[in-house]
């Protein structure tokens, strides 16, 4: 009788019970990230001169008063000269990230044009953003002192340089006029090169921008004009806005030339109109919205008229 073999254990490596629940932790964790980058868009650097009511994990990136980011770690630049604040876009909101992209801290402001930012008191701090036109993919910006003037892009017009001895109480947002009429507005102002003088940028607004030729004259026309004669005191401003925050008007002679200037061309900024000035009257057709403005027998016949 054969004798049976001696059985053989084999005992089977196991994972130890402690290892369990850092691999399922690091599992969870591995899927998260790779979620939230899947959700989140690119992180992009932004330089404040002063991050004043910024915080991390509070403060968000808001454009057209929808939250499109937020900021997750606010620190001093290496300089010591600015403060960098790290933003996390949403997925949607990648294409902010463009190198003409604007951004800048919202404020309280109040001004003839409304009171912005006043929210901010209660709210605290936001940075909002105007997105760029086609600019290269950008991860560091520079933000703005302070909110751009919130044209739209679709009236943008061209933008005119003027020279002055002095700057005359101009402040960006101050308007311009064309025959009293608001044509566009004052974008910024520095001072020239050799510091002889002041140059001030304006833009003025389509079709307006049609109106500005080579020969065109631009005056100051902010605060108040007091002439006193013989026959009593002649007191001018073309309005309220212009009396705070100045104001530049331009006029254009009657044989003028037949193309509107070049965008960026110069200009020397006048104390005063001159009184030929004020008398010209050129015929310069320009292509202006004329909805409300039917003769009323074109308002009568018109085919939406139910008496038609």
């Amino acid at each position: 009788m054969t004798k049976p073999a001696t059985p053989v254990v084999v005992r089977r490596r196991s994972l130890p019970l402690v290892w369990v629940v850092p691999l399922v932790a690091f599992i969870v964790g591995a899927w998260m990230i790779v979620r939230n980058s899947r959700d989140h868009g690119p992180e992009i650097i932004i330089r404040f001169q002063n991050g004043g009511g910024i915080e991390a994990n509070k403060t968000t990136l808001e454009y057209k008063g929808v939250a499109v980011g937020s900021v997750r770690e606010v620190a001093l630049a290496p300089s010591l000269d600015s403060v960098l604040v790290r933003v996390q876009l949403a997925k949607d909101a990648a294409e902010l990230a463009r190198s003409d992209s604007q951004f800048w801290l919202v404020r309280p402001e109040i001004g003839f044009s409304g009171i912005r930012g006043l929210d901010t008191l209660l709210t605290g701090a936001r940075i909002q953003v105007r997105p760029g036109n086609g600019g290269e993919p950008a991860k560091e910006f520079i933000a703005l002192r302070r909110a751009p003037l919130l044209e739209s892009n679709t009236d943008r017009g061209r933008s005119f340089i003027l020279r002055a001895d002095r700057l005359g109480g101009l402040t960006p947002g101050a308007p311009v006029y064309f025959r009293e009429v608001k044509v566009g507005f004052v974008e910024t102002h520095r001072l020239a090169p050799n510091a002889d003088g002041v140059l001030v940028r304006l833009r003025i607004r389509k079709p307006y921008d049609q109106l500005v030729h080579a020969d065109s004259k631009f005056w100051n026309s902010g605060g108040v004009n007091v002439k006193i004669g013989l026959f009593g005191a002649e007191i001018r401003s073309n309005s309220l806005e212009s009396f705070v925050a100045g104001g530049v008007a331009f006029a254009t002679p009657d044989t003028t030339g037949a193309d509107p200037a070049a965008d960026g061309a110069e200009f020397t900024l006048a104390d005063e109109a001159d009184k030929e000035w004020l008398k010209w009257k050129p015929k310069m057709p320009i292509k202006e919205a004329t909805e409300g403005w039917e003769t009323p027998g074109q308002a009568e016949n018109s085919p939406n008229d139910p008496g038609a």
